[in-house]
This record gives C-alpha cells, structure tokens and sequence, in this order.
C-alpha cells in the first residue's frame, strides 16, 4: 500500500497563515510550550514579522501537504558556506514536520526541494543546521550523506559583554584545570578524614581489647 501523496509548495503570502501555524506548533514541541510563548509567537504572527523574514533576499520557505493538509516546512537561506569563497550555499536553516506526519517522506520530500532549489541556484553545497540534541534529525540527514562541519555555540550580547568585562570564562583550559585541581584536593581531604576515622576506631577497639584482658581484672 503507497503512502500519503505530498505535495510541496513555496511559502507565498497566501500560504503565510500555515507556515506561522506549524512555527508555532514547531516550538511547542521545542519544549517552549508556555501560555506566554504562545502569546508572543501569536504577537509575532499578527505584527507580519513572517512576510518580512520571507521577504528578505536569499530567504525562502516552502510547506508540505497531505490531502490539502500544510504538514510540515522547510526553511532556506542562500549565502556562501565560507566567507573565504563566492560559492553559493544553499543552508536549511529550519526543517519540520507534524509528528502525526512523521515517517511518510515529508522530510524527505521537503530537502528533495531543496535540493531543486540548489540546483537552480547553482549551489555547489547544502548545509543544515542541526539542533545537537536532535538526535533523530542528525540521524535523518546523517543518512542523506550530510557531515559535521562546525558546531555553533550562541549567547546573547548582553551576556558575552558580562563575561568580558569580568574576565570569567576567558581561559577555559586553566578553568578546567583549577576546577581538576580542586576536585583532587577534596578527594585528598574526603581521603584523609576516612583514613583518619579508620585509625581512630583501630585506637578505640584496642584499648576496648586492653580493659577486658584477664590481668586487667585480677
């Protein structure tokens, strides 16, 4: 028996409606599924801010469906993989599908697009970003022959300004060592106290043997 037939479309202004929806639902299930996180994705919808992020050059986005049912998004990004090269690259930025969807080739049909649309564009590499908690989406695009090439760690200004200006976490390796030496000295006191203990309780049981031989009660 075949599968769902998919269909892919390309994210237009008519379309903006369900792309936002299954956003929505992509960070609920991110694990941001607070009534506030709701309300502020809802903000975000109804200030436009997806036509505007679609609008922008090198972006584009496309929804599968199933039955006329939008069950899944992708979104792309065109810009060099390296700064060192004019290359373009053709970088999934976003990729999701519905989990009543899930494994009924929505993903599979969604990077197909992008694929195309690398084609099109000439880009001579595709790149996903992947969340490295994701173990299921490495696994997917780790059988489409996709490699590990960087791993991007991100904070905020605010907080790297913080740290800056602290001068905290500025030398991770003499951190790790410190925290190394300090872990060793707790086990050498934790060590010493138990080495302590014992030798006092041989103390004790020896005299305790002492007072209870027969000379010491005739």
């Amino acid at each position: 028996m075949s599968g769902p037939q998919i269909t892919i479309r390309r994210v237009t202004p008519d379309l903006e409606g369900d792309f936002t929806a299954l956003c929505i639902t992509a960070h609920l299930e991110a694990g941001a599924g607070s009534a506030a996180r709701v309300a502020v994705e809802g903000r975000v919808a109804a200030e436009g801010r997806v036509a505007v992020a679609l609008a922008r050059d090198g972006v584009r986005a496309y929804l599968a469906f199933v039955e006329e049912q939008p069950v899944g998004y992708i979104v792309l990004s065109r810009r060099p993989l390296s700064f060192l090269t004019d290359s373009q690259c053709v970088s999934i930025e976003q990729i999701f599908v519905a989990r009543e969807a899930r494994r009924s080739g929505g993903a599979r049909a969604l990077v197909t697009a992008a694929a195309a649309y690398a084609d099109r564009l000439g880009a001579e590499q595709i790149a996903s970003s992947v969340p490295s908690q994701g173990r299921e989406a490495n696994r997917f695009f780790a059988r489409l022959g996709f490699s590990s090439y960087v791993v991007r760690r991100v904070t905020t200004t605010t907080a790297l300004r913080r740290k800056l200006a602290t001068g905290e976490e500025l030398h991770p390796a003499l951190d790790q060592l410190l925290q190394r030496r300090r872990s060793l000295r707790a086990q050498a006191t934790r060590s010493a106290t138990l080495d302590q203990l014992l030798r006092r309780r041989r103390s004790l049981r020896a005299q305790a043997t002492r007072s209870f031989t027969p000379e010491s009660r005739s």
